[in-house]
């Protein structure tokens, strides 16, 4: 156990500050402006013994350090966050012990939860080191205001609760949007590697073709045999070379998995997905006749973002009875609309599902655009625009 904590520790201070950060906001300002004048009222009209003994004058200098440290603090939290507990802390600590000493009451910290907001924000924001940094300000702090003002084992107490659940509170929040985070990535990753995998394999299904016709043509090569023969295998050794080299890159993909080289479903193959319906459930096909020739990855796509379409629905649309698939295109661009008529649908929006997420990253790659959202009045539809030839 002794040396699992240190490590640990080394492992929380070697972690980066979040990235990107927010700068200031509309509402930071609000926060300023509402706890400026919750400190102001508290000034005014607190009644507390100690703090009512506080000439006026203490009273106004409570105020003015209040002013001076906690709007900045509060502005640069995201940004700076060490900078923003040690001028939060630092400062109202040290005003309120030299009331203490200069008059014997207790003052100088006002509006006590606006300050520690900065100490929300070192460990929501800030690096693991800083945050260690900070955190001993905030324990410094504490143990000067228990000093300042002792009081019973319960006040002391209470008052250390008080300064750790912001730590817990930004601590939870972090780590929760870096899962979040990686979640998101690994699902983009994972729709990347598919459509790696079907170009790899479309591709590669043509390439040996063109390997296997030019094997057929070393043999029945009948006029100016020679040179045909040297032209037919430098096709093959062209082609043959290019299958290993995308095999290895493939096995990277994979993990070492071989290459399927048959070709993928598309748009022809949507009347299948009727395996994956419940029998509840009607699947309506429609694939327009201007659908034509279209470039095997967005054929591909076409499967798959139907699929998942239709396993959404099946996961999450309330008594569902028909989902339509239509599928049109124009000379420069397909599009592909899925949609049914559940009650509702208990799913986010705009590709922030995992599943959505898999289908517009795979429509952002190819240069197309994706959209879902529910339908008027009951159901959801996913749309999908896709050019016919992606640029490459």
């Amino acid at each position: 156990m002794a040396t699992v904590i240190p490590a640990s520790w080394r492992a929380f201070a070697a972690e980066p500050a979040v990235p990107n950060a927010p700068r200031r906001v509309s509402r930071d300002w609000v926060i300023v402006g509402v706890s400026s004048a919750i400190a102001l009222a508290e000034v005014i009209f607190r009644t507390d013994p100690d703090f009512e003994g506080l000439s006026i004058a203490w009273r106004a200098a409570t105020m003015l350090v209040f002013l001076a440290v906690a709007p900045y603090s509060l502005l640069i939290r995201r940004t700076a966050p060490l900078r923003a507990v040690v001028v939060g802390f630092v400062p109202t600590m040290v005003f309120g012990v030299i009331v203490r000493v200069a008059t014997g009451h207790v003052g100088g910290v006002v509006a006590s939860a606006v300050i520690l907001i900065s100490g929300y924000a070192l460990f929501r924001w800030g690096s693991g080191r800083d945050a260690l940094r900070g955190g001993a300000v905030m324990a410094w702090a504490g143990v000067v205001g228990i000093l300042t003002d002792p009081g019973t084992i319960g006040e002391a107490v209470g008052g250390t609760i008080v300064l750790l659940l912001p730590i817990e509170i930004g601590l939870m929040v972090r780590y929760r949007a870096a899962a979040q985070k990686r979640a998101l990535s690994e699902a983009q990753s994972r729709e990347r590697e598919l459509l790696a995998r079907e170009l790899h394999d479309t591709v590669a299904h043509h390439v040996s073709a063109i390997a296997i016709q030019a094997q057929a043509g070393q043999a029945i090569a009948a006029t100016d045999p020679e040179r045909a023969l040297r032209v037919l295998a430098t096709i093959e050794g062209a082609a043959s070379r290019t299958l290993a080299e995308m095999r290895t890159i493939v096995s990277t993909l994979r993990a070492g998995a071989e290459a399927d080289l048959a070709p993928r479903r598309g748009a022809a193959d949507l009347h299948l997905l009727v395996d994956i319906v419940p029998p509840s459930l009607q699947l309506d096909v429609t694939v327009a006749d201007t659908l034509g020739v279209v470039d095997p990855a967005v054929d591909s796509a076409i499967y798959r973002i139907a699929q998942e379409s239709i396993t959404n629905t099946v996961r999450h649309a309330r008594h569902p009875n028909v989902v339509h698939i239509q599928v049109d295109g124009d000379p420069g661009t397909i599009r592909v609309r899925v949609d049914d008529d559940g009650n509702a649908v208990s799913g986010p929006v705009d590709g922030q599902g995992f599943g959505l997420l898999g289908m517009a990253e795979r429509a952002h790659l190819l240069g197309g655009t994706f959209r879902a959202g529910p339908r008027p009045g009951a159901g959801w539809q996913v749309e999908v625009e896709l050019p016919r030839w992606p640029a490459r």
